[in-house]
């Protein structure tokens, strides 16, 4: 029979999973309680960083429907929890292991889908959100110039033409007399 402090962990590491949108595993072996204190506001409201016990976070992501996570449930665990833009999470983790060795991401889940710590390396290598859409948006606009160039393009040269035709016209006119 399960302890109810037990099943108390269980139960709200699994409603963290399903309230998250993505969650990064990590070891933190050889961090202070000052460290962990900096990296947890490094992550800023973007995600909820917590120390886990392994066994109680297998139970959970079972639970939560979650594949992936055990081969990475081995020592000192703690878990990112990222409720926004998984991308500035990953950019975070990853600046705060650069600058604290000790500080290893061993992978994760996004939408469901395991990640390995290369995968989470390559999502933090992404740009945020706003500037690629910043990117989409431009060249969208971009196109919509290139279109309305196209578009405009014969009427101003027939304009050009006209005025040249009206131009020499003048001008045969005005030899003429």
């Amino acid at each position: 029979m399960a302890r109810p402090d037990k099943a108390a962990a269980v139960a709200e590491i699994t409603e963290r999973f399903r309230a998250s949108n993505a969650a990064v595993l990590t070891e933190y072996r050889g961090l202070t309680v000052a460290q962990l204190k900096t990296l947890r506001k490094a992550l800023g409201g973007n995600a909820q960083y917590a120390v886990v016990k392994n066994t109680l976070t297998a139970i959970a992501a079972k639970e939560a429907g979650l594949e992936g996570l055990d081969d990475g449930l081995a020592g000192p665990s703690a878990i990112a929890f990222v409720n926004g833009d998984p991308v500035e999470a990953a950019k975070g983790l990853r600046d705060f292991a650069r600058a604290n060795p000790a500080l290893v991401i061993k992978g994760g889940v996004l939408d469901g889908r395991p990640l390995t710590a290369e995968d989470i390396t390559k999502l933090a290598d992404l740009e945020s959100r706003e500037v690629l859409l910043a990117k989409a948006a431009g060249a969208m606009k971009a196109k919509l110039y290139q279109a309305a160039y196209l578009f405009t393009a014969p009427a101003s040269q027939a304009v050009r033409t006209v005025e040249a035709l009206r131009a020499k016209r003048e001008e045969s006119s005005d030899t003429a007399a």
